[in-house]
């Protein structure tokens, strides 16, 4: 085999504690696709700089082959000394070989940005953009990736891929992404409590490898604790039988229990559950062909939908196309310019912004989570001390104190989970949710949202993600038009239309004009049907007075030990009630679908 390019041997670090990892052994040869893998904190991005050649270990050594080039994409790209686009991509290149204006443009213009940019002005995706084609413009021997598809929308991660499997480079990426890490890598790296395992299989063989190690520990430790167990209890019960103790077994006690103590144990999950409020309407969202446009530009147009309770919708699409746009305006923040949006009954909504707009970088962690200088934070309903309920999110307590603003960008997306699912809720907006988790944090958050009972809207560009949470996916173009398929991003690919190549005149049946069935004729809505229709709506709103009337005089706490037979019969109407509002929106819902089909024909 080759020598390999870039080797780091005995490699340690730390900062004033216990050291971030210590004794670390790589080594990248030609062509290896690697992942590095580890929760957030482990010290991957830090091992990532120190290969890099950008920080120095407190100890080990790097060696890097003569003549080999290490390119390095940070986690959060600074283009801040450059005056524009052009300038930055360009200082990449080696100073022997100066780089003509075609070879920039021509980068730039694959990542679809303007050489004379303002760096400043771009926004997160473009600057992404920006420092991949600085990354990529010199082909360099070994490419060192931190996140490289944070804040990219789908197109550009799948031009991504495909840019990277069509090169020779050596490639170490780190990402929360699974399908691209499934896609392109061929050995893992797991930094883990301080100590590097190497798997000679890609990230699909990840979870089972790590999964039986840690399975292992488990019981490993079990068997230690039964044997501390059984020492202890001789050193209770042997001392009293005998007048000279045996000093021997009494330091083997004292030994097993340090020995224990230095066991890093793993680090502890983040405890995420979102408790539904009251039930929501049948009926969540319906939108009937929205429009809207900004500057003479065309985001969406002529979309409708209806949401219902318990779906989970996920909204994709590139970046500019209109996402959070149309999310906005499903949830009533945004008036479209045309067509109209009717929000349900009884919704509790609970937003999650992509910016994390909503924390203020001045405020304390527990000044964003308690109101009006409490130490205690209403959980669900229920009062919870700050700090117990930030360890569920993997805060230490002395984080408590600490400014939003010195959060990394993961523990920020952690505190806006916690303060969001801290609030019962029947309706949850997420707007790109995963930027900056790790994956056991994705893992968890999934399982929450596939046992919450309530509505779901979701942004996102994780494909994985989508696949494994949504029900519906809304397509946007990017041209305005926006399109729902059933299940999630891999049925979307599956159910969307190829491009279209035949000639106009064998288009598909679906888009020729309908012909009726021999002695068939246009149906119309009966009388009922009709009357149903146009009446429905006013018993309905009837109905949910009478429901938010009962369950206020429910809402009594002393009404059951006052009059039981009351509550006995409030308790039963207002399950009556329910029961029938159910079955009027879903006959209105029935009637309205197939009055738009008849008016269709």
């Amino acid at each position: 085999m080759a020598p390999p390019l870039l080797t780091l041997r005995d490699a340690s670090l730390g900062f004033g504690g216990e050291p971030l990892f210590d004794g670390i052994e790589v080594a990248l040869h030609k062509g290896d696709r690697i992942c590095l893998v580890g929760r957030n904190g482990s010290g991957k991005s830090t091992l990532l700089k120190i290969a890099a050649g950008l920080i120095e270990a407190d100890r080990g050594e790097r060696f890097v082959q003569p003549g080999t080039h290490v390119a390095y994409l940070d986690q959060e790209p600074d283009a801040g000394a450059y005056d524009t686009l052009a300038d930055y991509v360009g200082s990449a290149v080696a100073a022997a070989d100066t780089p003509s204006q075609h070879r920039v443009e021509a980068a730039l213009a694959e990542v679809a940005l303007d050489p004379e940019a303002n760096p400043g002005a771009l926004s997160g995706g473009e600057m992404r953009r920006a420092a991949l084609a600085r990354v990529l413009i010199d082909e360099p021997d070994i490419l060192l990736l931190d996140e490289p598809t944070n804040h990219l929308d789908l197109p550009t991660i799948e031009w991504l891929e495909r840019k990277l499997e069509a090169t020779r480079t050596t490639i170490v990426v780190i990402s929360h992404d699974r399908a691209f890490l499934n896609r392109l890598t061929r050995h893992t790296l797991w930094l883990d409590r301080g100590q590097l395992r190497r798997l000679d299989k890609g990230f699909t063989a990840f979870e089972a490898w790590s999964d039986e190690i840690l399975t292992r520990e488990k019981e490993e430790r079990h068997k230690l604790d039964r044997l501390i167990a059984q020492e202890a209890r001789w050193s209770v019960e042997g001392i009293t039988a005998r007048r000279k103790r045996n000093q021997g077994r009494l330091r083997r006690l004292q030994d097993l229990r340090a020995q224990r103590a230095r066991q890093i144990a793993p680090t502890g999950q983040v405890q995420l559950a979102a408790k539904s409020g009251r039930l929501s309407g049948k009926m969540v969202v319906e939108a009937e062909d929205i429009a809207k446009s900004f500057d003479g530009r065309t985001v969406v147009a002529g979309f409708s939908t209806r949401v219902l309770r318990g779906d989970r919708i996920g909204i994709i699409g590139p970046n500019g196309a209109g996402k959070t746009t149309l999310l906005r305006m499903l949830t009533g923040d945004l008036q479209p310019d045309s067509g109209t949006v009717r929000l349900g009954t009884n919704l509790t909504p609970v937003y999650l912004d992509q910016r994390r707009a909503s924390l203020d970088p001045d405020l304390s962690v527990r000044e964003t989570l308690c109101e009006g200088g409490s130490d205690q934070v209403l959980v669900q309903g229920q009062p919870r001390h700050v700090v117990s309920y930030l360890r569920d999110f993997l805060f230490a307590e002395q984080q408590a104190r600490s400014p939003v603003g010195s959060l990394s960008g993961g523990e920020r997306n952690r505190l806006m989970l916690a303060r969001a699912l801290a609030r019962p809720s029947n309706f949850l907006i997420l707007d790109e949710p995963t930027n900056d988790l790790d994956m056991d944090t994705l893992d968890l958050l999934e399982e929450m949202l596939a046992d919450y009972d309530g509505t779901l809207l979701l942004v996102s560009h994780d494909r994985d993600f989508l696949d494994r949470v949504v029900t519906a996916t809304v397509a946007l173009a990017g041209d305005g038009t926006a399109v729902e398929y059933p299940g999630g991003y891999s049925d979307y690919l599956r159910l969307r239309p190829a491009p279209a190549k035949q000639p106009a005149q064998t288009s598909s049946p679906s888009k020729s004009p309908a012909k009726s069935a021999p002695g068939r004729r246009r149906q119309k809505l009966s009388y009922r049907q009709q009357r149903d229709l146009d009446g429905l709506p006013k018993q309905i709103a009837a109905m949910e007075a009478e429901i938010a009337r009962l369950e206020a005089f429910l809402a009594d706490p002393d009404l059951y030990i006052r009059d039981r037979a009351a509550f006995d019969g409030a308790t039963a109407e207002l399950t009556e009630v329910r029961a029938n509002l159910d079955a009027a929106e879903e006959r209105w819902l029935e009637i309205a679908l197939l009055n738009e089909e008849t008016e269709a024909r």
